[in-house]
C-alpha cells in the first residue's frame, strides 16, 4: 500500500543505473575477456545473471530509463553488449553509458544532469559494497539497495524494494527510454552547432496542443502527479478530477506534445487554466503548468504561452494570472513567469509556510515570442 501511495504522489523512481562486472555478468570483463565472463545457461550463476537481465529489460519496456555506471574502459565495457551471444541487454537499451575510472558518485551526478532528472530519481545497483558506501555518502539522495552476495537474489532484491511501482501505464511510458536516447542525439547535435539558433532550427520542432481527452486522460494525470521540477504549483489530482476539469467548458485543460527531427518526445506539458475575474475583467488563472525537463532550453515554454494566449483571446479573456508555489524541487521555475513577461502582483507565505507568488499578463499588450517551433492546435 505504501508503494502505491508513493507512486500516486509521484515518489517512484525514474532511472535504474547499473554496474557491469559481477552485476550483469559474473567476472571482470577487462581481466577475464569475453569468453571468460559467466553468463547464460549451463551454470547457476550464469543463469542468475541472465534472469536478472531479463527483469531489467522488462523495466525498460515499461518506461524505466536504464543507464550504466562502471569503472572500466569504455570500449571493453561495451564488448559484451555487442558480441556476447547470451546478453539480453543491448547498448540501445541504455539512455546513458558511462564507463571510466572516475568515482561513481561524480558519474551518477553527470548521468542525472544528462537526463535532466534529479539525483533522487536514480536507483544505483552495484555488487561492490565499497562503491555503494561511497555513493551513499557523496550522492546521498540516490537510492542504493543492499545487493546480496548471491546473484540468484539480485532480481528479488530489486523487485521487492518497490522502487519502480506504477499505478498507470501508457504508450508514452513504453517509449520513454527511446525518448531519452534521442535526447542524447540532440545533445550531440547541439555540441556541433555553431549557435543555439542554428541548433534549434535544425531540430525541426512540431508542437501540437489539444484539449485533454479520453485517450490522453491517463497519461496527463500521471504527468501531473509525477512532475516535480518544472511544475509551477505541484498540485496533484486524481484521474476523476482531471476528467472533470477536461469536460468543464469553462476550464482550459491542455495537453502539449512535441516532435522533432530525432523522433516523438510524446506528451511533454500539461496546462490547466480556470476562469477568474479581476476588476470586472474576465481572465484565466493558471492552476497547473508543468513540463518535462527533457525539453528544457528549446523555447517550448515560450511557444506554449503563445498558444495559451491565443486560446484565451478566442474565449474573450483579457488577462492571465500565473501562480508559483515553491517546493524543495521546483525552485528552477521561480522566475518562470518573470522570464515570460508577467508582472508580479504579490508574494507571501501560505498557511504551510511555502513561498507563493502571483503574476499578471495583459493579453492586449502581449506580443508573441519568436520561436523555431511550428505549432498546431487540434480541437480534438
Amino acid at each position: 500500500m505504501s508503494r502505491i501511495l508513493a507512486a500516486i504522489r509521484g515518489l517512484s523512481f525514474k532511472c535504474l543505473v547499473l554496474d557491469l562486472d559481477n552485476t550483469l555478468w559474473g567476472g571482470v570483463i577487462g581481466d577475464d575477456g569475453l569468453s571468460g565472463i559467466e553468463l547464460g545457461q549451463g551454470t547457476g550463476p550464469g543463469e542468475a545473471f541472465q534472469a536478472f537481465q531479463h527483469y531489467v529489460k522488462s523495466l525498460k519496456q515499461r518506461g524505466i530509463v536504464l543507464a550504466v555506471c562502471s569503472k572500466n574502459n569504455e570500449k571493453t565495457a561495451m564488448e559484451p553488449f555487442e558480441k556476447h551471444p547470451e546478453m539480453v541487454l543491448k547498448l540501445e537499451d541504455f539512455a546513458v553509458f558511462v564507463a571510466n575510472w572516475e568515482d561513481k558518485a561524480t558519474n551518477l551526478k553527470r548521468i542525472a544532469e544528462s537526463l535532466n532528472i534529479g539525483l533522487d530519481s536514480l536507483v544505483f545497483f552495484d555488487d561492490n559494497p565499497a562503491e555503494r558506501a561511497i555513493v551513499r555518502q557523496f550522492a546521498e539522495s540516490v537510492a542504493v539497495p543492499e545487493v546480496p552476495e548471491d546473484p540468484a537474489w539480485y532480481l528479488r532484491c530489486l523487485s521487492d524494494a518497490g522502487y519502480f511501482e506504477a499505478v498507470l501505464f501508457s504508450k508514452d511510458d513504453a517509449q520513454r527510454a527511446e525518448q531519452y536516447r534521442a535526447n542524447s542525439q540532440r545533445d550531440a547535435l547541439k555540441g556541433k552547432s555553431h549557435s543555439i539558433d542554428s541548433f534549434l532550427e535544425c531540430l525541426d520542432m512540431k508542437l501540437t496542443v489539444a484539449p485533454v481527452d479520453v485517450l490522453s486522460l491517463q497519461r496527463t494525470t500521471q504527468l501531473v502527479n509525477r512532475s516535480n521540477q518544472f511544475n509551477l504549483t505541484t498540485r496533484r489530482c486524481t484521474e476523476a478530477q482531471m476528467q472533470q476539469m477536461s469536460t468543464d467548458a469553462d476550464v482550459l485543460c491542455l495537453q502539449i506534445r512535441l516532435r522533432d527531427a530525432f523522433g516523438d518526445n510524446g506528451l511533454i506539458s500539461v496546462v490547466v487554466a480556470k476562469p477568474t475575474r479581476l476588476e470586472n475583467r474576465r481572465g484565466l488563472h493558471i492552476d497547473i503548468w508543468l513540463m518535462s525537463c527533457r525539453v528544457l532550453g528549446r523555447q517550448v515554454e515560450q511557444e506554449v504561452l503563445n498558444m495559451l494566449v491565443e486560446q484565451a483571446r478566442q474565449r474573450g479573456d483579457g488577462f492571465l494570472l500565473g501562480e508559483y508555489i515553491q517546493t524543495k524541487k521546483n525552485e528552477m521555475v521561480k522566475q518562470h513567469y518573470a522570464n515570460l513577461g508577467f508582472e508580479l502582483l504579490s508574494e507571501k507565505l501560505d498557511e504551510n509556510d511555502q513561498f507563493c507568488s502571483l503574476w499578471y499578463l495583459d493579453l492586449e499588450a502581449f506580443k508573441p515570442f519568436n520561436t523555431f517551433i511550428d505549432s498546431t492546435f487540434c480541437k480534438g
